[in-house]
């Protein structure tokens, strides 16, 4: 199949098959964020060579991946390069990291140039650090937890299911709508994928958790494991009017789902949004995963 196709669920298991031979530290080429996202971002497909080739399209730019498989990784651009002249493209990768850039050095030397975006970096936690939120640099942290649990006698943890789906929906409608989405598309488009998200939970082996407050939903996250040590965090929210909410279901999520069964936990990018950079960088991050852009120079 060389003809570019929008991905849908129905790709997850050749998808599975080409992107899970690599260890990939970014959250862009996960197997729900490529499915969940495709409408948004028109994500697209191709496998050639017996490599798999991701496209996005922003408008008139589009963007492909470093390619995924048992193919020969010449070959495999050179493909994309005639694909690219074929159809009139620039040549262009996006969520290159510094390895993927270095094989590609080594098959042309000197060719292309990358770019990082800081505002693209994700990143990623040591899972016991956010377990255990220890010494001084979590004091704040910790306060907002213990302040919840004191205020707050009549909270649960729960693990998200099939029963409590439609309660989570609901409760993401309603952070919606006190967050404005209707004004802002980006968030609107966030939501969107959510629900899309939790409805097909189960396809995509993806798990989240829930905080109950006197029975109802104030807090949940989503996501996915990324190769054997590594959880991505693609979805959390909760309502901020309630302190501590937030702390409490980063925790909690950690404390019964993630801790003892993986080593890192990828927490997403920032996109350059202040207060969102802010906050991530307040749980200190064991590394940032880059992300570059590629193009010849």
């Amino acid at each position: 199949m060389e003809q570019f196709k929008k991905i849908t669920i129905e790709d997850k298991n050749i998808l599975t098959e080409h992107l899970s031979l690599r260890k990939y530290r970014a959250c862009d080429l996960s197997i729900g964020n490529l499915i969940l996202w495709s409408d948004v971002y028109n994500t697209q497909f191709a496998v050639a060579g017996d490599n798999l080739f991701i496209k996005f399209v922003e408008g008139n730019n589009e963007y492909f991946t470093f390619p995924a498989g048992k193919g020969d990784l010449k070959q495999s651009f050179e493909w994309l390069f005639d694909y690219c002249k074929k159809h009139d493209k620039e040549f262009k990768l996006n969520v290159v990291d510094p390895s993927m850039f270095e094989e590609i050095e080594n098959l042309y030397p000197g060719m292309f140039e990358i770019s990082y975006q800081r505002d693209n970096a994700d990143y990623v936690y040591n899972v016991e650090d956010l377990k255990n939120l220890s010494g001084k640099k979590y004091h704040g942290k910790k306060n907002h937890v213990n302040k919840f649990k004191k205020t707050h006698i009549d909270w649960s943890y729960e693990k998200i299911t099939d029963e409590n789906t439609p309660e989570c929906i609901e409760m993401v409608k309603e952070w919606c709508t006190q967050n404005g989405c209707c004004e802002d598309k980006s968030k609107a488009d966030e939501i969107c994928v959510l629900i899309k998200g939790l409805k097909l939970r189960k396809e995509l082996n993806m798990i989240g958790g829930i905080i109950r407050l006197e029975g109802k939903i104030i807090a949940l996250t989503l996501g996915e494991q990324s190769g054997d040590d590594m959880f991505i965090i693609h979805f959390e929210k909760a309502f901020s009017h309630i302190d501590g909410a937030y702390q409490m279901i980063n925790q909690q999520f950690i404390i019964n789902e993630l801790a003892g069964n993986f080593t890192y936990v990828n927490r997403e990018e920032d996109m350059g949004v202040e207060g969102l950079r802010k906050a991530k960088e307040s749980y200190y991050p064991a590394f940032m995963a880059e992300k570059g852009i590629v193009v010849r120079k």
